[in-house]
């Protein structure tokens, strides 16, 4: 296991709207904390009841903020000490996780499942103790055929025995056919929807792609400061059981707006 270079202070990154600290968001505010907290103990439950171990986040399209909640649970649920928690950049093509990281792309997953790089090589300690990362690799012109292969599912087998909590940061569900894959070698989803928007249509599209059963809930985000327990800076990260709920709450405030 190697550690990043990149946490070397002369060797920071150039700025650039990638490399916005994953950790800063929400650092202050306290209603926001307490939300991942709240969905940190929600995992945790799942987590011992039912022997979940491998997680996906993902959302109907990009920009929805899975990237963050990921980041943020995957501190949290390490913070406590009593997991090894794992997150993997599956998002190939844009590398948000890896970039928000701070991290190189290489050697990351595509290195691995290319036969470049060792599980060993590619698992990387992170500043925050318990937490580890496996960056997205080099981009490759067909990740849905990559991450469709024997070699991907052997890596995710490989990957349980190593960590007591692996977080994927997965495609967004309907641009890229990467997804479905992904979901029949996981425990379950956490679908980020940002609220007010997204289409409606889109994520109801999003939970007949993942299947009822493969869902765990909604993460809703960017929701008015004025409703009960949302976080008034756009993130947040309000955990709702009920998808089916989510979207007809949606629908009704798009026919309200229209």
């Amino acid at each position: 296991m190697t550690r990043f270079p990149f946490y070397r202070k002369n060797d920071a990154l150039p700025a650039s709207h990638h490399s916005v600290d994953l950790f800063s968001v929400g650092k202050e505010d306290p209603l926001f904390n307490e939300k991942i907290k709240g969905l940190r103990a929600m995992v945790e439950q799942k987590a011992d009841l039912q022997q979940m171990r491998l997680l996906g986040i993902t959302s109907s399209i990009a920009g929805e903020g899975k990237t963050t909640i990921c980041g943020q649970l995957g501190r949290s649920l390490a913070s406590t000490g009593r997991k090894k928690v794992l997150l993997v950049d599956v998002d190939v093509r844009k590398a948000d996780l890896t970039h928000r990281m701070g991290a190189r792309r290489t050697p990351g997953l595509t290195e691995f499942l290319l036969g470049g790089a060792t599980l060993q090589q590619i698992v990387h300690a992170t500043q925050v103790p318990n937490l580890f990362l496996i960056t997205s690799g080099t981009e490759v012109n067909s990740p849905a055929d990559l991450l469709s292969g024997d070699k991907f599912k052997a890596f995710l087998r490989e990957i349980r025995g190593s960590h007591d909590m692996i977080l994927l940061d997965t495609p967004p569900l309907l641009p890229v056919a990467d997804t479905p894959t992904i979901r029949d070698q996981t425990d379950g989803f956490l679908l980020v929807y940002r609220v007010g928007s997204t289409p409606y249509t889109m994520l109801r599209q999003a939970m007949e792609e993942l299947g009822e059963k493969n869902v765990l809930g909604a993460v809703l985000n960017g929701v008015e400061v004025a409703s009960d327990s949302y976080y008034q800076k756009y993130y947040g990260a309000y955990y709702h059981r009920d998808v089916k709920a989510v979207i007809d709450s949606a629908k009704t405030r798009e026919a309200v707006r229209s």
